[in-house]
């Protein structure tokens, strides 16, 4: 049986190496990690694609970029893993690929979740203390995480970037929608975005700006900086089971999150400024569908519009 680590100057090392939704959901475990260990100096190991995300970030003293696209950029990644000594590491990730990068760095113990509870089991071969969380939400399961390898107060705070100004939005209120996610069985038709972005200007005078590839509303286009920018401008969001939905849930934006295949307990928005739809004939599943879920298309454009309408008339009528 092995015992939490103890409060004190550690050097804690934290590995999630992405993706966005997933790094989001880390931040308040990891901000339990430092505020747990006074005097302590804290190491994210984290793929470079999504570093942006953690520029700022109070409870981080240093990053490590896992550069895994060539044979010099994985050499160099291995050596900053290195440069420093770590009592422990937290692998939030639990993958083959995340564990290895936590054993790399040698630390003296690697707390994870328990094979039961991941999607590579072998993964926890290289854990000296595995947990088991019953928490149904993912921040949550990331917090007993963080409980078991010696955080004492759980913080449920998500410190992200104030983000920067890129590419062009509408200078007054408008719908941020992002329409794409990890797989296509998450994604709702984009003849359903046509048909919001009508009714919304139409009858509300606000317009839908569609992050991503052109094809209704206004597109913008940019990088992760200018995606945080454009979510805190915004007057509400559209989003489904992606990384931009987990960022307005994070900076407690209201909207509509539309959710299909996917457990919306597990990986739904946290916190409670986001009205989740989804279809009572939905079935969970995470098996990677290359086609749009029927229980995605069942969730109509008039289903999410009255939404919205409720939520920015009581955004408009506050003082």
């Amino acid at each position: 049986m092995f015992t939490a680590a103890k409060p004190a100057s550690s050097r804690i090392l934290v590995v999630r190496l992405g993706a966005m939704g997933d790094i989001i959901h880390a931040l308040p475990a990891v901000a339990s990690l430092k505020t747990g260990f006074p005097g302590s100096r804290l190491t994210w190991v984290v793929e470079p694609k999504w570093a942006p995300l953690l520029e700022d970030n109070p409870f981080i003293d240093r990053l490590v970029l896992l550069r895994r696209d060539t044979l010099s950029g994985l050499l160099e990644s291995w050596r900053s893993l290195r440069a420093e000594r770590y009592d422990f590491a937290v692998d939030f990730q639990g993958l083959i690929k995340s564990a290895l990068a936590a054993s790399a760095a040698r630390p003296d113990r690697i707390f994870g979740f328990h094979q039961t509870q991941l999607r590579e089991r072998a993964a926890a071969l290289f854990y000296s203390d595995k947990t088991v969380s019953g928490a149904a939400h993912v921040v949550d399961r990331n917090l007993d995480l963080a409980a078991a390898a010696g955080a004492a107060t759980l913080l449920r705070t998500f410190p992200l970037p104030p983000g920067r100004p890129e590419g062009a939005l509408p200078p007054g209120d408008f719908v941020l929608a992002s329409p794409l996610a990890g797989w296509r069985a998450k994604q709702w038709p984009i003849e359903h975005y046509q048909a919001l972005a009508a009714r919304l200007e139409r009858e509300l005078g606000i317009p839908l700006v569609l992050d991503g590839p052109p094809g209704s509303g206004l597109a913008h286009c940019s990088g992760l900086p200018g995606l945080i920018h454009a979510t805190r401008r915004a007057a509400a969001v559209v989003g489904v089971d992606s990384g931009p939905l987990h960022l307005a849930a994070a900076l407690g934006k209201p909207g509509v999150a539309i959710y299909g295949p996917t457990d919306p307990v597990r990986n739904g928005p946290y916190g409670d400024s986001l009205r989740v739809l989804r279809s009572p004939a939905a079935v969970t599943t995470y098996k990677r569908g290359a086609s749009i879920d029927e229980s995605m298309r069942a969730v109509s454009p008039a289903q999410v519009f009255e939404a919205l309408q409720a939520m920015l008339g009581e955004r408009r009528s506050l003082p």
